[in-house]
């Protein structure tokens, strides 16, 4: 996976992606923040691949779905014997991305326990395997992410706020589909496509309805679930076209739609005006707090750093 893979159009994922290739140069730890479903592994997988360390191994953990009782020998490893049904010594999946890249999915469902050893090891480069008496030293870089707000998190303890402060270093924040919906065309037609032929079927076409109406999507599950979206219609409808009646209930309902609680004046507005100002008032509420403002606004403060250089705000 390369940079080059990633389709997008965007302005927004564009500066994005800019920036996660000159961070991934760097030996730096990285924290990537995003909805469920924007593409944060595929990013890291990206950022390793053109690293320094795109030789060595890029290993994914899943810290949601790490059993609590096992998760500190399989982070960490142990010694034979260091516990029942120990019967061989283990490095644990840190010392299996020796030289390469850890990366540490969903980090905001790592245990608090496990959160001061892997503080530890970002700070030293040691880890202590179970059942061991001295530590050991290993050469990994480390990716984090999540979709939960690990700050808020971090200041009701949910969270180490020292492990927060540790990983936000340089953080990576993918934004929504919704804002970045230059996309959304180019990737139905891309999944429509690649699923045709991994299925070895003719390929679905969308009908302008249909097109229209996802185009307006709200896309709660972002890529994630347009590319499961496409996958669906190219079994179901392989070589015919997609009608706006085709798409299944959950897509077709107004009620998961892009919605507004705004309501368009009949004379109309000025729609750069209005940004422009919504964007000061954000920032005066906030008293120039842009990560408060991006949260008022709705929006990544990537999406809102794009805005103010585009209005040439301060």
């Amino acid at each position: 996976m390369q940079f080059d893979d990633i389709l997008t159009r965007s302005p927004l994922m564009e500066a994005v992606l800019r920036s996660a290739h000159l961070i991934a140069q760097t030996d730096a730890s990285v924290l990537l923040t995003g909805e469920s479903g924007t593409g944060k592994e595929l990013v890291a997988r990206a950022m390793h691949a053109t690293s320094p360390r795109s030789n060595k191994p890029f290993v994914t953990v899943n810290c949601a779905a790490l059993p609590e009782s096992l998760a500190e020998s399989l982070l960490f490893g142990h010694r034979k014997g260091a516990f029942t049904g120990a019967d061989s010594q283990q490095t644990g999946l840190i010392g299996a991305a020796e030289g390469g890249t850890l990366f540490l999915d969903e980090i905001g469902e790592l245990p608090l326990n496990l959160q001061a050893k892997l503080l530890r090891f970002l700070e030293s480069g040691e880890v202590l395997p179970l059942g061991e008496s001295r530590p050991r030293q290993l050469n990994v870089r480390v990716f984090a992410a999540t979709h939960r707000d690990l700050y808020a998190m971090s200041q009701t303890a949910e969270f180490r706020a020292d492990l927060f402060y540790r990983l936000h270093i340089v953080p990576v924040e993918l934004p929504p589909l919704r804002e970045r919906r230059e996309d959304i065309e180019l990737l139905l037609k891309h999944f429509l496509q690649q699923f045709a032929n991994q299925h070895r079927l003719p390929a679905a076409s969308l009908a302008k309805d249909a097109r229209q109406h996802l185009l307006r999507y709200g896309w709660n599950g972002n890529v994630r679930e347009l590319r499961n979206l496409c996958e669906r219609l190219s079994i179901l409808l392989a070589g015919r076209e997609i009608t706006l009646t085709n798409l299944p209930p959950e897509v077709r309902s107004p009620v998961r739609a892009a919605t507004s609680p705004f309501s368009l004046p009949a004379s109309g507005v000025n729609l750069e005006a209005l940004e422009r100002d919504l964007l000061n008032q954000a920032l005066e509420r906030t008293s120039n707090n842009k990560t408060r403002a991006a949260k008022l606004l709705g929006i990544s403060r990537d999406a809102l750093n794009y805005r103010l250089k585009k209005y040439e705000l301060a």
